[in-house]
């Protein structure tokens, strides 16, 4: 690597976090899930320093609590934050983010997704979406997180014409977004200290 690597988290509100739960966890059990998950992927990207993007004033105050940097901006849109976020840590020397998702309750670390030059995509166990995905910060990646995603980085990495990587990690492919999810997970997510509501 060329510089400094870094770790990006996009995030979004805890009380806004994991609303497809709703049927399985209630409000204050989906913000506490959504914490103790963060707090698991910030853990993780040790000894890489890290920084979240959010639009939230709770979020914030949370990210500085754990020794994360913040860039804030304004309003809701996951591709606009992360590119907002690779643009200001490009700014500050960056010249390789890791952007993970904030949703990974089995991430024990991030370093080796930046392993290797040019771009690492970390595909969820569906194939679908892109939980983990490495880039160099002046490569003009454009971002196309949402249904489908994995297939719109490969191509974007194509594009491109930089080398890369498809990095199968069964812990950082499980991301949780529904009630399905859960399942299974209820002994790590006690030993993380999230209590499931009544």
């Amino acid at each position: 690597m060329s510089g400094p690597i870094g770790v990006l988290i996009p995030m979004k509100a805890f009380a806004d976090a994991k609303g497809r739960l709703a049927g399985a966890v209630d409000a204050d059990g989906r913000a506490d899930l959504a914490r103790t998950m963060a707090s698991t992927v910030v853990a993780a990207a040790a000894p890489l320093p890290v920084t979240v993007v959010c639009d939230d004033d709770g979020v914030d105050a949370w990210a500085r609590s754990v020794g994360a940097a913040v860039i804030r901006v304004h309003g809701p849109g996951l591709n606009r934050a992360v590119e907002a976020g690779v643009a200001a840590l490009a700014a500050d020397g960056v010249s390789q983010v890791v952007i993970a998702h904030a949703d990974l309750p089995r991430a024990t670390r991030l370093d080796h997704c930046a392993a290797t030059q040019g771009i690492t995509l970390v595909p969820d166990r569906n194939l679908d979406g892109t939980p983990v995905l490495s880039v160099p910060t002046d490569a003009g990646f454009r971002f196309a997180y949402g249904p489908g995603s994995y297939a719109a980085h490969v191509a974007e990495a194509e594009r491109l014409g930089l080398p890369w990587r498809s990095l199968h990690d069964p812990d950082l492919a499980f991301d949780v977004d529904d009630p399905a999810d859960l399942e299974g997970l209820d002994g790590l997510l006690g030993a993380l200290g999230f209590q499931p509501a009544d």
